[in-house]
């Protein structure tokens, strides 16, 4: 039976650990070969080795998305490895500092912009011309709840999620006639790394936020962004899907 990525070559950032991994595993496992990038090159190889473990074809780039040159280089590794590159999941990211605007550190407001926003617009600036060259193909972009809504004390991680929004947006006007789809997720909050120092108390009030009553997991975000890096999303582009139990309509 023929997969759903069949011969396709994907990169994913962010894919040492949480919805970057399950989106890469579940990749792999549709028959796409994956670009497996992280700045952690433990969680980028342990990726790998579980991709490989079951069959599958996966490459690790130490990669710093908040670097231009890094994202280039990615792409070249990808196309020099595999021969192409027809997918990117522009996935990497960080919570940042939680403190109010007017007392918000400027150093870390410089940092979650540079790898949150700047990250994604090097990505795509570098993914886009070789998804050209190889006949078209596909981009998701990792934005939030938190692009379309506000929440005290992350300043910087909205503004970079709501302008991620705005900048898949735009690529997907530029890029529509060009045989290549740029779409946008906003998953709630996931079941990840990024929630594991959390105590009891606020894991409960961050449920509550949920009219499902759980948070979602890192397998239900890979589901959607594989039906959107698909053939089955054909006429799907420069669109925003939230993935969040509820939370946005509330």
């Amino acid at each position: 039976m023929m997969k759903s990525l069949d011969k396709k070559i994907a990169i994913v950032t962010g894919a040492g650990s949480g919805i970057g991994r399950a989106i890469s595993l579940l990749y792999a496992s549709e028959g796409a070969k994956i670009v497996v990038s992280d700045i952690s090159e433990a969680g980028g190889n342990e990726t790998v080795k579980e991709i490989e473990s079951k069959g599958g074809k996966a490459l690790f780039v130490k990669a710093d998305t908040s670097k231009p040159g890094d994202s280039e280089q990615l792409v070249n590794e990808a196309v020099k490895h595999f021969g192409a590159l027809h997918i990117a999941v522009n996935n990497a990211g960080i919570g940042g500092p939680i403190s109010s605007v007017g007392e918000y550190p400027v150093d870390g407001w410089d940092k979650v912009i540079s790898i949150n926003l700047s990250g994604v617009f090097y990505g795509l600036r570098y993914q886009i011309p070789a998804i050209i060259a190889a006949g078209g193909g596909s981009i998701v972009n990792m934005a939030s709840i938190l692009g379309k809504v506000g929440t005290k004390g992350s300043a910087a991680y909205v503004a970079a999620k709501h302008g991620v929004i705005g900048l898949t947006e735009t690529a997907a006007l530029e890029y529509g006639d060009k045989n290549i789809r740029i779409n946008a997720i906003g998953p709630g909050y996931i079941v990840t790394p990024l929630l594991s120092g959390m105590d009891e108390a606020a894991r409960k009030a961050l449920i509550s936020l949920h009219p499902m009553g759980r948070l979602g997991t890192a397998e239900e975000v890979a589901e959607l962004a594989l039906w959107l890096n698909s053939d089955k999303a054909s006429f799907v582009t420069g669109a925003y899907y939230n993935v969040d139990g509820g939370y946005l309509a509330q």
